[in-house]
């Protein structure tokens, strides 16, 4: 209902831009849509970046194959409460079937690239690749023998990004290791710093199967993300 909602808003922002310049909404292209206005006052600027900010997620629902013709034909007939194709409800139900079309296929796509990169990164050189499927490879070896158990607590330093590079979590940003059980986390640390040694530092790629599945724990991890952690095994601690 909300998706719906803001499709209307936009599609008001639109006509009242289109119509204060006497055009046909259903004519404009993309160079119409950047009038010279004048922001007089407060109530000016924000309905000028309401319209922006609105205009920015309906980009980013849109798909390849949306229609900008009929998009601005709907949004004149629906100003002008004439010649509608749908009733309200009716448009809803479209409007919130494409949008769930588009969020499967961007699901789909995302699926696709994750597990593009692991297939890349097991060949390259110094990656082990487990029976699970886990991938790591060692950065740094220490010089004690001892490695942890499935329930020992570990004290840890760990940097962790999606596969394009960006920062979910680091306990080595805030300069604060921290302190866990080998089986409180998800599987993909349980088994791989049991392969570690204290003082090793070790570079896991967890694909989204041994992390959190098609759950999204957070914003900045969406479901079905393969996950990379940079760890360093500091101590057992129990």
């Amino acid at each position: 209902m909300k998706k719906a909602l803001l499709l209307v808003l936009m599609m008001a922002v639109c006509a009242a831009t289109a119509l204060a310049q006497g055009k046909n909404p259903a004519n404009l292209d993309k160079k119409d849509m950047k009038p010279a206005v004048e922001l007089k006052n407060l109530a000016d600027s924000a309905s000028y970046a309401w319209g922006q900010v609105l205009a920015t997620s309906i980009k980013r629902q849109a798909g390849e194959d949306f229609n900008e013709e009929l998009f601005y034909v709907g949004l004149r007939a629906a100003m002008a409460e004439d010649s509608l194709l749908f009733s309200n409800e009716q448009a809803n139900q479209v409007y919130s079937g494409y949008v769930r079309k588009m969020q499967q296929i961007i699901n789909e796509r995302f699926v696709k690239t994750n597990k593009a990169y692991l297939e890349n990164n097991k060949k390259r050189n110094g990656v082990t690749v487990t029976a699970s499927g886990l991938q790591y490879e060692v950065m740094k070896r220490g010089t004690s023998n001892v490695q942890p158990g499935p329930t020992s607590k570990v004290k840890v330093h760990y940097h962790g990004t999606n596969i394009d590079g960006t920062v979910f979590d680091s306990s080595v940003e805030r300069n604060q290791p921290i302190e866990f059980g080998l089986n409180q986390v998800i599987k993909g640390w349980t088994e791989g710093v049991q392969l570690m040694r204290i003082g090793d530092k070790f570079r896991f790629v967890i694909p989204a199967e041994l992390a959190y599945g098609d759950r999204s724990p957070s914003p900045k991890i969406k479901a079905n993300s393969t996950l990379i952690f940079e760890v360093e095994l500091l101590d057992i601690t129990q």
